[in-house]
């Protein structure tokens, strides 16, 4: 029991699970759709990586470039935790072992998602492509995903707001 213990703690891959699948769907630059053994379906965001919504400049490349590396392929997926949207987060292993969210990063169309991610060296990667100016980083405007995301959400919340203070004063009037 001892050494079962001692080997989850060397090696903590084995807490989750891995799968193979092939991808049938590109939702987004970080978002797939696996087909598995029985003909399951499986939504995958990708771990540590956030492309640019597809509102945003370059979220069409980030899907274009995701749909290159992987669309067609059996990859190989290593669960880490599941989002609020029930989708499973996962790293996705491609083409002998290349990691579609450091290809990704690499490629200047996603950030490093440092706040669900202790992996360094995607930072690393992240700062070489904005001082190289690739993908996304050749906007000086480059806004981050989560960022956008709360923009979007805020003016969503000031709309709905107006218009509920509209229709009171029309009420009243």
């Amino acid at each position: 029991m001892k050494r079962l213990m001692l080997l989850y703690i060397l090696f903590p891959v084995f807490l989750f699970s891995q799968t193979t699948g092939k991808v049938i769907k590109i939702s987004d630059g970080d978002t797939i759709t696996l087909l598995l053994e029985g003909n399951q379906q499986k939504k995958i965001r990708l771990a540590e990586v956030d492309c640019p919504e597809s509102g945003q400049p370059f979220g069409k490349n980030a899907k274009q470039f995701t749909s290159a590396q992987v669309f067609g392929k059996t990859v190989s997926v290593v669960e880490t935790s599941t989002d609020r949207y029930g989708r499973s987060i996962a790293k996705v292993y491609y083409d002998n072992g290349k990691y579609l969210s450091k290809e990704l990063i690499k490629a200047g169309l996603g950030w490093w998602y440092f706040s669900y991610s202790k992996d360094a060296s995607l930072g690393k990667l992240q700062e070489n492509a904005k001082n190289a100016k690739i993908g996304l980083w050749q906007d000086i405007h480059a806004m981050a995903p989560w960022e956008y995301r709360k923009m979007k959400r805020e003016l969503r919340k000031k709309k709905y707001e107006t218009a509920k203070n509209e229709i009171k004063a029309k009420g009243v009037s």
